[in-house]
């Protein structure tokens, strides 16, 4: 058997810019046995801004130029934690997160580049746009580009950046037949930073694309539709786009590092004054070879931060960093043209676009075509034993409907008079003192590598069942397995699961009493949860022919993880998702109290828990597909082909009582499962449609998705 290697380090990488994204890459590539890798980033991608003027221009569309965090972090073994860094507690080693959440550290390293908003500018925070961070500017230019009236256009920075932006503004307006008026303001000269010979071929560029250049004055005012100059001179302004003066931002300055004008000061190792925290691309000041902020540096220094961080964990040298003093700058030109300049010479047109293009093409491809890792489970089957498919984490874990099944009926009726034995059901309900407990379990296989998400998921998973049943939330016991790991990193641990659990069951007006902590091979968290009813329990058993049904949350989200896992689910896909598992059903549930019958739909997915009602309240139900809320991407995930390890078992446990149509893209996610799934609700047709405009009205999904009718159990499925 091969020895499990306790975790005894965590590294932290704070923000997800080149620099830390190509560190991701050599993790995955190289892991190091013991050593737990985290991200933080506010985003689930980051900007790779070589493109952007490409994107501006009309060449690229977006997904082009975002390099995607989720996959990259499945491929390193991090967890992706999408969050602001505030602060660092350099004594305790902690990274301060927003909203009061703090993570635990050994080596941390930054690389959170820089800012080019204005606020010093009058009115530009209400009427201005920086062009970085990207992708707010990214959604105002995409925005921008929809309108039909004449635009004016002024970017503030006369650097290479915001030339480039001009250019390829013009193009995208004149592209789309646009008339376009488009200003260049620069407080000193523009492009300081080129030669003679490249300055004069830009700025020919510049001309030949209509763009006009003002220098020696800045912007004083920024208004809705003009900007004031100090010449006194007013611009028609509908878009001012902030360029010029980019800085770090204001936290940085503020983490208790050395720093100069607010970039963070880093020796020929890339350690900052604290040797624990490291830092990268253009955030930082070299000190021993200063150099102007640029995306190559960040590139280049990335496998000698990986290698540094390395050599701290392991024990081996570091390695200095050197930047060049000089690298091959391409500058776009707006079309597919774009001007290079290197050792002062300087060559501009079609095939030059090209080398660029096909550089950063690569650069993107380096960090989505990741090697293929070896599935451990899949490999060299014992003799007359079939292969694995790695388990997917949350309910696609479970055990099938067909299995349990059988183990339940065993059970028989319930010898206690106290104790009311409802097999199959949610929950089990006892008589203590007059009042009706109800209390219910249930346990979760990690489906994220972050402890605290996965804890709130969890407790919103095991409080479905107390919700289903008409319940009030009473008291939780915790159970946790955690992989081996060193004591330190225990209480760490501990800390962020209880943190995360202990805010979702306060929500819910529960209190956590205890639990039982172990370690073993990977992270599962579950709850024993109890609740109060105050009336009797809604079960399976009370639907009413004619009942619709209601549907709380949409399905998919066992498709969605199962391609997570493979590296196949884009992270603007996956964070929303997981974010949407950790959000509290309770208001849905006290609306639901109405309900003649009520189920969470859980691991059995959706056909798997409707059949539940169907046999215990002997009646058939109607779906309609169309009707059925997918959550974003994953119908096209399902449509490719990922499906979850227990989708196989669902579909065999329910199509030999359904109706289905013969064909039809939506019908896999019928039996997908749904870890923190939604609450299934038979109820009359009249509350039922008003408690789902309330819902919905409530910023909480919600849809009729069919109705009960009389008749053996059965399903219809319509299109």
């Amino acid at each position: 058997m091969k020895p499990i290697v306790p975790l005894t380090r965590e590294v932290v990488l704070i923000g997800g810019g080149h620099a830390h994204a190509l560190v991701m890459r050599r993790w995955g590539m190289e892991p190091i046995p013991g050593m737990r890798l985290t991200v933080i980033n506010p985003l689930p991608t980051a900007p790779y801004t070589g493109m952007l003027p490409g994107f501006v221009a009309g060449h690229y569309d977006r997904d082009t130029l975002e390099i995607d965090l989720v996959p990259l972090a499945r491929f390193a073994g991090a967890r992706l934690i999408p969050a602001y860094a505030e602060g660092l507690d350099l004594a305790n080693r902690r990274v301060q997160l927003s909203g009061g959440r703090e993570i635990a550290y050994d080596i941390a390293s930054i690389d959170v580049g820089i800012t080019t908003d204005m606020p010093q500018l009058d009115g530009f925070e209400e009427h201005g746009i920086a062009a970085k961070p990207l992708q707010r500017f990214a959604d105002a230019w995409a925005d921008y580009r929809t309108g039909r009236d004449p635009a004016h256009i002024t970017v503030l920075g006369g650097g290479v950046g915001g030339v480039e932006l001009s250019m390829a503004m013009a193009h995208a307006l004149r592209s789309d037949g646009r008339e376009a008026t488009i200003t260049v303001v620069e407080a000193e000269r523009a492009l300081p930073d080129l030669k003679a010979k490249a300055r004069a071929a830009v700025l020919d560029a510049m001309n030949a694309n209509n763009v006009t250049l003002i220098e020696g004055t800045r912007a004083t005012r920024v208004e809705a539709d003009r900007i004031v100059l100090t010449d006194g001179r007013e611009i028609p302004s509908t878009l001012t786009v902030g360029v010029a003066g980019a800085r770090p931002w204001p936290w940085v300055a503020e983490l208790g590092l050395d720093h100069r004008d607010g970039y963070l000061e880093v020796n020929r190792y890339l350690q900052t004054s604290d040797p624990a925290v490291y830092a990268a691309g253009d955030c930082v000041h070299v000190t021993h070879s200063p150099h102007r902020k640029a995306g190559v540096y960040a590139v280049r220094s990335a496998p000698i931060l990986a290698d540094n961080i390395r050599g701290d964990l392991t024990g081996s040298n570091r390695r200095a960093f050197n930047p060049q003093g000089d690298f091959l700058k391409l500058i776009s030109l707006g079309g597919k043209e774009a001007l290079g300049e290197k050792w002062g010479i300087t060559f501009k047109g079609p095939r030059i676009w090209r080398l660029k293009n096909r550089i950063d093409r690569d650069f993107m491809r380096s960090l989505e075509k990741l090697p293929r890792m070896v599935e451990p489970l899949a490999s060299k089957p014992t003799k007359g034993v079939g292969t694995l498919k790695p388990l997917c984490g949350g309910c696609g874990s479970k055990v099938g409907l067909r299995e349990l099944a059988p183990a339940l009926a065993k059970l028989g009726g319930a010898e206690r008079e106290d104790v009311a034995r409802l097999p199959g059901d949610d929950g089990a309900v006892l008589n203590v003192g007059g009042a009706r407990q109800v209390i219910t379990t249930d346990h979760l296989r990690a489906l994220t590598d972050d402890p605290h998400l996965m804890a709130q998921i969890a407790a919103q998973h095991a409080l479905g069942d107390i919700w289903a049943m008409g319940a009030a939330p009473q008291a939780a016991l915790a159970s946790v397995i955690m992989p081996q790991m060193n004591a330190d990193m225990q209480a760490a641990w501990l800390e962020e699961i209880m943190s995360g659990a202990g805010m979702v069951f306060k929500d819910a007006g529960a209190e956590i009493a205890g639990g039982h902590t172990s370690m073993g091979t990977e992270l599962t968290i579950g709850f024993t949860v109890t609740g109060l009813a105050e009336t009797p329990p809604i079960t399976r058993a009370g639907a009413k022919a004619g009942d619709a049904l209601l549907l709380t949350r949409p399905l998919g989200s066992g498709t969605i993880l199962a391609a997570e896992m493979a590296m196949k689910a884009k992270g603007p896909v996956v964070l929303p998702l997981l974010e949407k598992l950790a959000q509290p059903q309770s208001e849905a549930a006290r609306r639901l109290k109405v309900a003649h019958a009520m189920t969470d739909v859980t691991g059995f997915g959706l056909a798997g828990h409707l059949m539940g009602i169907c046999e215990a309240s002997g009646l058939a139900a109607e779906v309609s597909l169309e009707a059925v809320p997918h959550y974003a991407g994953a119908l096209a995930l399902s449509e490719a082909g990922h499906r979850s390890t227990i989708y196989p078992a669902n579909r065999l446990a329910c199509e030999a009582r359904m109706t289905l149509p013969a064909t039809d893209p939506r019908l896999p996610l019928l039996f997908d499962p749904q870890t923190a799934g939604g609450l299934l609700a038979a109820l009359p047709e009249a509350e039922a449609h008003r408690i789902a405009e309330a819902l919905e009205d409530a910023g909480q999904p919600a849809a009729v998705i069919g109705h009960m009718r009389a008749g053996d159990p059965w399903i219809t499925v319509t299109a």
